[in-house]
């Protein structure tokens, strides 16, 4: 990478030179050295843009302060606008130069000179290639243009869009679909010009009636790199039928999400969350068929890391972002909620769909064995229409796992019996592939150890071996087993919540992170446990206090 800068700044200066002699000279000599060069000065504007398009324009001129010189210079050579894409190329590199939201008047400037160079590659081409098509192929005379006429051109094709959608199947007013393509292709090295998102946006919602898709696949790929990199801004509507009309945009705007997650911070819910808001991912999931794409990644992220925590939780994350934003836009469901949710139980994911917050905490208990029974009759009854087995009633119930969260603390301050249905709910959410043996075994196992925790909240002192040892976490059982995980989140809730847990949070930790795995699985579970407990507005004082204490402790070991 170093080097492959070494030799672009090396190039730089090389072409600089030239692009100066050719600019004073017009003898024969210096046109014949020109157009020897154009292929190799062409390559050189393609590295150049891949360069500039991952900086901003101040990093732009801090790292190649005269880049506006050599532009000019080389839009203003009739023999490089000429030449194969050269003229493509520079004016995606002029484009890059653009500052979306000047903050002075210097910035301000530069984006007018750079409309002018533009105007004046528009207006000087006279081939019948992609960026003519703007002068010669739209029914436009060829005269010099200027950021305004431009501007002019932009907001009346897109008006010309807008009347031909709604012209429907009146063939006589509608935009050929030669004339549509042929658009979309000259608008791809436009695309971050500010001017034409008017146009982008006209062409993105704009369907037709032919049976294939008319918009060139690269038209919609360049407007979907410019989306993820935050270089243009669509209204949500023109995002959503770019992510419907072309599903790879869609796919590669997932791959951002976790490309951006996985070179994030770990158990960091709140980044997470500010991700996955940013993404846009959320609101546009709001239509169903986003939203079966997006929720399919997930399972096929969620099946190739055999259930990692990690993307569990993010999950979480952003089921809560869709239904805010399902809420926003509408309080009444625009689409059945069998769409978004076609194999499983419309009734268990009703329930599901209540958000904690509205339902009165007297209520949690019986909301909790309601969901148990809708679940359990799923996975072992096959009824309610169920018809993907345990792991799809698993899968729609991960997505709402704040419910399983509250069947521990639940359990932990009752005095009561453990009823059997919140054992069984919580079963089946850490080890969802059990048989009904294997998953009552579990339970009593769980049953067992809530025993113990309860008669040793009643106690005068407490210690972490004691601890330990009741909940059997001393013995030579595989810690990564999920029986074993149910019940190190036991201890945990135990330690945060019992009234002499505080004491020994910190020895438990110890005991029980003996490896990497466990301290980032314990790290993951009390970032969880936090952010559920703001949604919720449940933490107390001393328990948040001692949560983020143990959290910022365990992130500086790691």
């Amino acid at each position: 990478m170093a080097q492959d800068s070494v030799d672009l700044s090396c190039d730089y200066q090389f072409w600089m030179q030239k692009l100066s002699v050719w600019d004073q000279a017009s003898t024969l000599e210096t046109q014949q050295d020109t157009c020897v060069h154009l292929a190799r000065f062409q390559e050189f504007l393609r590295k150049m843009y891949e360069a500039l398009k991952e900086m901003d324009s101040n990093t732009i001129f801090e790292r190649f302060p005269t880049i506006d010189q050599l532009l000019a210079k080389a839009c203003w050579n009739p023999f490089i606008l000429a030449y194969d894409e050269s003229q493509k190329i520079l004016i995606w590199c002029l484009c890059c130069l653009i500052n979306k939201e000047p903050q002075n008047s210097r910035q301000s400037k530069l984006n007018s000179w750079v409309q002018g160079v533009l105007s004046h590659i528009l207006s000087a081409l006279r081939f019948d290639k992609e960026v003519a098509l703007f002068t010669q192929g739209l029914g436009y005379a060829p005269i010099d243009y200027y950021p305004g006429l431009l501007k002019n051109m932009v907001l009346s094709l897109a008006s010309e869009l807008r009347e031909n959608h709604l012209n429907g199947f009146n063939t006589q007013r509608r935009m050929t679909p030669e004339r549509l393509a042929s658009l979309s292709r000259v608008c791809v090295p436009l695309i971050t010009l500010p001017d034409v998102d008017p146009l982008v946006e006209a062409l993105l919602v704009c369907h037709g009636h032919e049976p294939q898709e008319i918009l060139q696949p690269e038209f919609f790929e360049a407007v979907n790199e410019a989306i993820l990199l935050k270089k243009i801004s669509l209204p949500m509507s023109a995002v959503v039928c770019l992510w419907l009309r072309h599903l790879p945009s869609l796919e590669k705007a997932m791959l951002h999400l976790f490309e951006k997650l996985i070179s994030s911070e770990r158990n960091c819910l709140r980044r997470i969350e500010c991700f996955i808001k940013d993404s846009s991912l959320p609101q546009a999931a709001c239509h169903p068929a986003i939203f079966r794409v997006v929720d399919e990644m997930f399972r096929c992220a969620l099946l190739e890391t055999d259930g990692a925590p990690e993307i569990i939780a993010t999950i979480q994350v952003f089921t809560q972002c869709f239904l805010e934003a399902l809420e926003k836009e509408n309080k009444q469901l625009r689409f059945a909620l069998k769409t978004y949710f076609p194999y499983t139980s419309p009734s268990l994911a009703m329930v599901l769909l209540q958000d904690p917050q509205d339902v009165p905490r007297g209520r949690w208990l019986q909301t909790l064995k309601h969901i148990s029974e809708l679940l359990r009759e799923a996975v072992e009854d096959q009824t309610h229409g169920s018809r993907g087995g345990p792991l799809e009633s698993w899968f729609l119930f991960i997505h709402f796992g704040g419910w399983a969260e509250m069947v521990a603390e639940q359990l932990l301050r009752s005095a009561a019996e453990p009823p059997a249905a919140l054992l069984w709910l919580l079963a089946f959410y850490y080890s969802p592939r059990d048989g009904r043996q294997q998953r009552a075994q579990t339970m009593v196992q769980v049953k067992a150890v809530l025993g113990h925790l309860l008669a040793m909240s009643r106690s005068s002192s407490l210690s972490a071996r004691d601890l330990q040892t009741a909940a059997g976490q001393d013995t030579e059982t595989d810690p990564r087993a999920p029986a074993q995980q149910l019940i190190r989140h036991l201890l945990l809730h135990f330690v945060l919540w019992a009234p002499g847990g505080h004491t020994i949070a910190r020895d438990v930790i110890t005991l029980l992170a003996h490896t990497a795995e466990i301290t980032h699985e314990i790290i993951g579970f009390l970032d969880q446990t936090l952010y559920r407990w703001d949604r919720l507005g449940i933490e107390s004082p001393r328990s948040g206090k001692l949560a983020r204490e143990l959290l910022k402790e365990l992130r500086t070991q790691v």
